[in-house]
């Protein structure tokens, strides 16, 4: 399993993370402000886009009020190898 970082504004946020979730294989979205982790998306190991999707409608609400605050954080995914 590998993963990766990156850092986006607050108004990019909620974007990157749907892309990441339709990329289908991340196992786990994180969301890092300050050093500190303070939101985690565990998705399903294989789940089609489309699940995932609407699972995640309501978590993305939640990010967008996030955004709202912030000006900058970092989002760490695990990928699954393929």
């Amino acid at each position: 399993m590998s993963s990766e970082k990156f850092t986006v504004s607050g108004s990019q946020l909620v974007e990157k993370v749907k892309q990441l979730i339709n990329e289908g294989n991340i196992r786990k979205v994180r969301l890092i402000h300050n050093g500190r982790t303070v939101f985690e998306l565990p998705l399903s190991i294989g789940a089609p886009a489309a699940a995932a999707g609407i699972l995640a409608a309501p978590v993305l609400a939640a990010l967008s009020a996030f955004a709202a605050l912030i000006t900058e954080c970092t989002i760490e995914v695990e990928k699954i190898e393929k």
